[in-house]
């Protein structure tokens, strides 16, 4: 079980996140009576068929997001939940694999069509370059995280629209916080450029590690973008030889 400073350090990177994406708030618990209103709300929630739970507020969906304490319970909130959905009709939820207490994340942009298919990450021809460069660095794809910004898949594999990922974001926010890694590896422009609220070129970006809500994260190239353009692999190769580097001097496991 998590020490109560554990908890206490990932609610408030969790407040700070939301803080920075929708603006100041406040959170008070100053009396009994309070205290007495949020459990008596909790046990409503738990009991939706019962009198007094008519009579409470509908949560947010951000309140509903804070609230899932596994990725079991996000991945259902996220099932349910149409702003994830882009225009391209009938897609499944790609929602993300890997050790779910994972010391790296590897996040990318969106799912494709094998990707849509399956209900996994990173499965087509990218996904088994990207697999390729993890294991020489060292990483089963079973020891890591896969994710993308997006959770479902774009029509024509276009790139996501700025709304859509703002849309999205906070889901991954929690998905992060849930697994709490040590470091974060966008591929991508798109990935890198959405996490870090910078809108610059993926040059400007790779090559060093960023702060990112406590953590540290680092930009390369995605393994779509080494398919196109192999010179391009030489600069991905040191990018993640520095990752692993950096993960065995912050002890991941």
């Amino acid at each position: 079980m998590p020490e109560p400073k554990d908890l206490i350090e990932k609610a408030e990177r969790y407040l700070k996140q939301q803080q920075e994406m929708y603006g100041k708030f406040s959170v008070s618990l100053s009396n009994t009576d309070e205290k007495n209103d949020t459990v008596e709300q909790s046990d409503d929630i738990k009991r939706p068929g019962s009198p007094q739970s008519k009579a409470k507020r509908e949560l947010t969906q951000d309140e509903k997001i804070a609230a899932c304490q596994t990725l079991d319970e996000l991945k259902s909130l996220c099932k349910n939940a149409d702003e994830l959905k882009t225009d391209l009709q009938g897609t499944n939820l790609v929602f993300g694999v890997g050790d779910p207490k994972a010391d790296l994340i590897v996040i990318g942009e969106a799912p494709g069509y094998n990707e849509d298919q399956q209900g996994e990450p990173f499965v087509g021809e990218a996904g088994q370059l990207l697999d390729k460069i993890m294991n020489a660095i060292n990483f089963s794809r079973d020891e890591i995280y896969i994710t993308n910004i997006l959770k479902h898949r774009p029509p024509n594999n276009r790139d996501p629209k700025q709304e859509e990922r703002q849309r999205s974001l906070p889901y991954l926010l929690r998905q992060i916080e849930l697994i709490d890694p040590k470091l974060i590896l966008c591929v991508g422009r798109i990935s890198a450029t959405t996490l870090l609220g910078e809108d610059t070129s993926l040059s400007k970006l790779r090559g060093e590690f960023h702060s990112f809500h406590g953590r540290e994260l680092m930009a390369t190239y995605h393994p779509a973008a080494l398919l196109r353009n192999p010179k391009w692999k030489r600069h991905a190769w040191e990018d993640v030889q520095k990752l692993r580097k950096r993960y065995n001097e912050l002890g991941g496991k």
